[in-house]
């Protein structure tokens, strides 16, 4: 049994619970009113109701100054990436308590990491850093045609870049933390689990456990790479969460998978001077415009990267291992990866979550099916898998639990990049989503291939790179996709993004003056359509 007392406007109010029943009782009578079970009248049914779920998400307590009484915190996040520190820090800067637990489970070959989620640590930052390097690489060879002379042998040394680029991300790691403690944010270095629905369990490296509650949660846990589930596949292969810092130089390398992980981590170890083979299932990045995936795909061959395609691994063994042996054969396993949700006590929450997939289910406003606990980031179903998206959808959330905002995170026509070997930059929707949708009658399709001048000299990949817009005819051929390979395509395909935000028309592209000369300028001067099957080739300025 559980009584609530609260003054709603001029009336005292009692609400009992007794084995399920709710009862309503006025203050100014004993009698008890009738079931809460269909049989109040609709205003006191309302007003139980809101009451009810107010004193569950903690908000009724806050109300009336007894928020701090009842709960350690206003909010917990759980989860120290790009996502759940920008949540955080949001929220303390709006006066809040606030608490970010965060624990790395190592990898089976014992890898670990610093506070700040994926991206910084085994994810966006290392990858655009080594792939930099492959490009250094490239330019060196290119060098020599622009006049450029030198006569040694060119090397590169896997440890220098390791120690560098894991250098700069411990300063970032200590950054956070420091970001951390000047926000008035309590970090605390455990893994949270919960054991009641505003109650959680932290457990620190040491197996100390410490209980804390809050009025809010926000789950912000992000993924860790999956694999194969076949034999020796955790005992002898590296997944990227190792790859970064490798205390080796991983040699000859086989990557399983297509995912952009796979390419990427394929696209710049090719880019090093290593012998790399690409095993692909199906297809080249799964929920990408297939079109630029293939070209993308194409481009790597180019570069060096073999692919073995249709073939899956059923089994890996010793022979592949590196060891102070140095054996022929490193398998780097990208084949996709699953959410940290499994393990982190949803099921005494309440919170629903996909079997399938441990994907949480969220409304517009991040919140999961318990009404005091939120999801942000990588672990949301139908969602993009994007460190700007979670860090946008983050601060909003802080903004609309605790500074009364009510705009929300906009997941339509996010611009993102692969960091291949040529870079693929998209916005909007891949052209088999498009006509999908809106029907291939009804799509104008315009592109285009280019030359970018800078590779003229060097005399490579004429007429590789490839641009190609998809406009609605239904709406004044309205832009809905946007796709660009070539040099330099997150730099590109921001500024594009931005105006796809702002309704951009083919139209209003044609009006644009383009910047000379320039890759992005191609979007300003295509005029061959996809269902013309006009010449799409430049032959210069």
């Amino acid at each position: 049994m559980f009584t609530i007392k609260y003054q709603i406007l001029t009336h005292m109010m009692t609400f009992t619970s007794i084995n399920g029943m709710i009862l309503v009782c006025h203050a100014s009578s004993s009698s008890v009113c009738r079931s809460a079970e269909g049989q109040l009248c609709a205003g006191y049914k309302t007003a139980f109701g809101n009451t009810l779920k107010a004193h569950k998400d903690g908000d009724l307590q806050k109300l009336l100054g007894e928020g701090s009484k009842a709960y350690d915190y206003d909010l917990i996040v759980i989860g120290g990436g790009s996502g759940g520190l920008a949540c955080s820090k949001e929220a303390a800067a709006l006066g809040k308590k606030v608490m970010v637990l965060d624990y790395v489970v190592p990898t089976p070959k014992g890898t670990t990491w610093g506070l700040g989620g994926t991206c910084v640590n085994v994810g966006c930052i290392p990858k655009k850093l080594m792939h930099q390097t492959a490009l250094l690489g490239t330019a060196m060879e290119d060098a020599r045609k622009f006049g450029w002379e030198f006569s040694d042998q060119v090397t590169h040394n896997w440890e220098t870049m390791r120690t560098a680029v894991n250098n700069y991300i411990g300063s970032l790691n200590w950054g956070y933390r420091v970001s951390l403690r000047d926000k008035n944010v309590n970090y605390v270095n455990a893994y949270a689990e919960f054991v009641e629905p505003h109650k959680i369990k932290a457990t620190n490296k040491r197996g100390k456990e410490m209980f804390y509650t809050a009025a809010k949660f926000v789950l912000a846990t992000g993924e860790r790479p999956r694999y194969l589930g076949i034999p020796g596949d955790k005992e002898y292969c590296i997944t990227s969460d190792d790859l970064f810092s490798l205390p080796y130089c991983p040699g000859k390398t086989l990557v399983v998978g297509a995912s952009y992980v796979a390419l990427e981590c394929g696209g710049f170890l090719a880019g090093l001077g290593l012998d790399v083979t690409v095993m692909v299932r199906s297809i080249l990045l799964r929920g990408f415009d297939q079109d630029m995936a293939n070209r993308a795909g194409d481009c790597m061959e180019t570069h060096g990267v073999k692919f073995l395609r249709k073939f899956v691994p059923t089994k890996v063994g010793a022979c592949v291992l590196i060891s102070n042996a140095a054996v022929s054969l490193q398998v780097l396993i990208a084949v996709g990866r699953d959410a940290c949700t499994g393990k982190i006590g949803l099921d005494k929450a309440g919170v629903k979550v996909n079997a399938k997939n441990g994907k949480i289910p969220v409304n517009d406003e991040e919140q999961t099916s318990v009404p005091h606990i939120y999801a942000i980031g990588d672990i949301l179903e139908g969602k993009w898998e994007l460190t700007p998206v979670a860090i946008q959808a983050g601060k909003l959330l802080a903004r609309r639990l605790f500074a009364g905002a009510s705009l929300k995170c906009d997941y339509v026509n996010v611009p993102t990049t692969v960091f291949t070997p040529m870079e693929y930059g998209s916005c909007g929707y891949p052209e088999e989503k498009a006509v999908e949708i809106y029907g291939q009658q009804n799509l104008e399709i315009y592109h285009s291939l280019f030359w970018p001048l800078e590779f003229t000299v060097a005399g490579r990949d004429n007429n590789r790179c490839y641009a190609k817009i998809i406009c609605n005819k239904l709406d004044n051929e309205r832009v809905i996709g946007f796709h660009y390979l070539g040099p330099n395509a997150g730099e590109v395909t921001q500024g594009f993004g931005a105006a796809m935000k702002c309704g951009i028309t083919k139209d209003q592209l044609d009006n644009t003056i383009g910047i000379h000369p320039t890759c992005a300028e191609i979007f300003t001067a295509m005029e061959v359509t996809k269902s013309s099957g006009g010449d799409i080739t430049q032959s210069g300025c």
